[in-house]
C-alpha cells in the first residue's frame, strides 16, 4: 500500500532530478542574479519591479514550506506546495463558512496569504532567472487555476466583510458567486458594488482576472509539449 501510495502522490523517484541547491538558497542566488544583471541586461524600472518580485517570495511562507519538504526528501517539495495550495483555496472557505469575518487577524492572514499568490506567478515569469523550469507546464497551469480559485474565494471573504453592495448576502455562497460573476465580467445585476471600498475591490478582481487568465495562461500554454490523444505524431 505504501509503495501504491508513493507512485501516486511522488510519481518516479529514479526521474526526479536532486537539486544541487535549496530552495531558499535558490531564492537568494535569482535576486543576486537579477542584481549582476547576469541573465538580462535589464535597469530602471524594470529591474526595480523583477528585483521586488523576486524578493517578495522570501516574504511568504511557500519557499519556507518548500525548503522543509525538502530537508524530509527533495522529492517532497511539489507534495507539500500542491498540499499549501489547497489549504489556502479551503481557508477563506472556511472563513465564509463559519463566519470568521468578524475575527480581523483572520482577514489579515488571508489576504497575507492572497499576496503571495498573486505576486507568484508575475515572479515565475518575469523575475525567475536562474529558477529551474518545472517538470511539468500541465502541473504549473493547473496550479494556477487552482491559485485562481483561491483569488475568487477570498475576494468573496472581502466583499462578505462589509456593506460594499446594494444588498446583504444571506448564505456564504452568494459571496462565492458574486466573486465569481464579477471576475468573468458577467453581471446579473442582482448583486452590485455601491461604495468606493465595493467599486475598488470589484476593479482590482477584473484587473486580476486579465493579469491571471489572459497573460500567464496564455504563456504556459505556450510551453506546453502535448502527447497522447492530441499529438499530431501519433496519428496512425
Amino acid at each position: 500500500m505504501k509503495r501504491v501510495l508513493k507512485k501516486l502522490f511522488l510519481g518516479n523517484l529514479a526521474k526526479i532530478p536532486k537539486p544541487e541547491y535549496n530552495p531558499v538558497q535558490k531564492r537568494v542566488m535569482n535576486i543576486k542574479a537579477i542584481w549582476n544583471n547576469n541573465h538580462q541586461n535589464d535597469n530602471g524600472i524594470e529591474k526595480i519591479v523583477r528585483l521586488f518580485l523576486s524578493s517578495s517570495q522570501l516574504l511568504f511562507p511557500g519557499v519556507y514550506i518548500k525548503y522543509l519538504a525538502y530537508l524530509k526528501g527533495y522529492e517532497y517539495r511539489d507534495l507539500a506546495l500542491d498540499l499549501y495550495v489547497i489549504l489556502k483555496i479551503a481557508f477563506p472557505l472556511f472563513i465564509l463558512i463559519y463566519e470568521w469575518q468578524s475575527y480581523h487577524y483572520v482577514i489579515y492572514i488571508m489576504i497575507y496569504l492572497l499576496l503571495e499568490t498573486v505576486l507568484y506567478i508575475p515572479t515565475l515569469i518575469f523575475a525567475s532567472d536562474i529558477i529551474s523550469k518545472p517538470r511539468s507546464y500541465k502541473r504549473s497551469m493547473l496550479l494556477l487555476f487552482l491559485n485562481y480559485i483561491e483569488i475568487i474565494f477570498s475576494f468573496g471573504v472581502l466583499y462578505s466583510c462589509g456593506n460594499y453592495l446594494n444588498k446583504p448576502f444571506t448564505h456564504w455562497f452568494d459571496a462565492i458567486y458574486f466573486s465569481t460573476i464579477n471576475s468573468a465580467s458577467i453581471g446579473y445585476g442582482d448583486f452590485y458594488p455601491i461604495t468606493i471600498i465595493g467599486k475598488i475591490l470589484a476593479t482590482a478582481q477584473a484587473f486580476l482576472f486579465l493579469f491571471f487568465v489572459v497573460l500567464f495562461l496564455n504563456f504556459f500554454t505556450a510551453k506546453i509539449k502535448v502527447k497522447g490523444y492530441f499529438d499530431i505524431e501519433n496519428e496512425s
